[in-house]
């Protein structure tokens, strides 16, 4: 396909997405499915125009002063892809594939470079104006937060300790340039891709066959490490889900102890069983309700629970732009009853003197520092202790990474991580010592 007939096709599959309220995956599925003529390239070029766009739609709009899908493409192609006015005004009008002509109005706009309201705080960020309040940010940072939220993400990795060290795991991957991240001795990072390019295809690297890695987000290492030294302890990652943590936390006890995966949703837990193979793991038992297994025989056991809550996933939009203009105020509040609930049932297996650490892969007040004081007003047998400390007991942090991410720790000790401030997806991390 000629850039015209892509940009064509990726203004109707943004047409459908605010149609049909829709994840973009199924809107792109469903263009892919209706024009079997486009190529892999076709459909990645188209799929990648998209979610540019959905991710920074509302300053888009404000730079075109029109929040139609046909501006915020030409608007992403011109600002985000660096194609210039001249390049875009003739691919748009070729002809037969082509969208149409430029308006006058449209052609002065990407002349002029666009207009932002400066004073418009929701277009600037690029975040839902509902939830700004409830943003775990100050004021002064929503904007640079809100415009790290909007930049692509980039992949990272976990090496697999229980077969590959990290010096091993980056020279297999040099190919495509993975190098040490941040915070963490066993964390690498692959750097986002430009536009138009695709993103490397991991899991046909002999290493993740081997399962000397896993690909996990830096923030969601730094929230298993929460669990301190665990060698030899009963761990329970009770929202298992398919795993990425279950992993994390087998590596870190050094196949010692056992770790329990329970999620309430048996279909959740279904990729973990290959995973466990790959990686070498040993002391994972997958407790799944779809086999009729209970946890009964835990209560008060557990020298760790891990609650990896169900949430609103703010803090993974820069992977999945399209769902922060999909939250509700009514998701939300399920949202929150579903983590009361979890940090209720699941702190019944932590045993007198044992760790409830609470996770969230958000960046939302109400889902994170609002939910811990809530529980601890109703379980005064818990208290909350210094997320980072704990951290620190795992002995995989690097030398400067506790003065860094001191700067996340809030007065009761729990951590907020973001997009802005540590260049990870967004995670709260409690840690909650059960009296005893």
């Amino acid at each position: 396909m000629k850039e015209s007939g892509r940009l064509s096709g990726a203004i109707e599959v943004l047409e459908n997405f605010e149609a049909q309220h829709v994840p973009l995956k199924i809107c792109l599925t469903d263009w892919g499915r209706a024009h079997r003529f486009a190529g892999s390239g076709d459909r990645s070029w188209i799929s990648s125009l998209c979610h540019d766009v959905v991710r920074r739609r509302q300053s888009l709009a404000s730079q075109m002063q029109d929040d139609t899908p046909r501006a915020a493409c030409l608007a992403a192609l011109r600002w985000g892809w660096g194609w210039d006015a001249e390049h875009l005004a003739g691919v748009a009008a070729e002809e037969p594939h082509g969208p149409g002509a430029l308006t006058a109005e449209e052609q002065y706009a990407l002349e002029t470079d666009g207009h932002i309201d400066a004073a418009d705080t929701a277009y600037r960020a690029d975040l839902p104006a509902w939830l700004l309040s409830d943003f775990a940010v100050e004021e002064a940072a929503l904007v640079p937060e809100g415009q790290a939220i909007a930049a692509r993400a980039p992949i990272d990795l976990r090496a697999n300790t229980l077969k590959a060290d990290t010096e091993k795991v980056l020279k297999s991957l040099s190919k495509i340039n993975a190098q040490p991240a941040a915070f963490i001795q066993t964390a690498l990072r692959i750097a986002p891709p430009e536009a138009q390019q695709k993103s490397p295809a991991l899991d046909a690297m002999p290493a993740f066959a081997k399962g000397w890695v896993e690909v996990q987000d830096l923030g969601s290492q730094l929230a298993a490490l929460a669990v301190g030294d665990v060698a030899g302890k009963q761990i329970l990652d009770y929202c298992a889900g398919a795993g990425g943590k279950t992993l994390a936390l087998a590596a870190l006890s050094g196949n010692s102890g056992q770790v329990f995966a329970w999620d309430v949703e048996p279909r959740r837990l279904a990729p973990l069983y290959e995973r466990i193979r790959r990686a070498g793991t040993r002391n994972v038992q997958v407790r799944s309700p779809a086999d009729g297994a209970t946890l009964d025989d835990l209560t008060q056991k557990m020298d760790v629970v891990f609650v990896d809550a169900p949430c609103s996933g703010s803090g993974t939009w820069r992977r999945k732009p399209d769902a922060k203009w999909r939250l509700t105020s009514a998701q939300l509040a399920k949202r929150h009853a579903q983590q009361d609930d979890a940090l209720a049932t699941a702190s019944q297996f932590v045993k007198p003197g044992g760790l409830l650490v609470y996770v969230t892969c958000s960046i939302i007040s109400s889902e994170n520092r609002t939910r811990v004081d809530h529980f601890l007003q109703t379980h005064t047998d818990f208290q909350e202790s210094d997320a980072l400390a704990q951290m620190q007991q795992s002995g995989l942090l690097k030398d400067d990474a506790a003065e860094n991410l001191r700067l996340c720790l809030s007065l009761t000790g729990s951590l907020q991580l973001t997009p802005y401030r540590t260049n990870t997806d967004g995670f709260f991390i409690s840690t909650l010592f059960k009296k005893g």
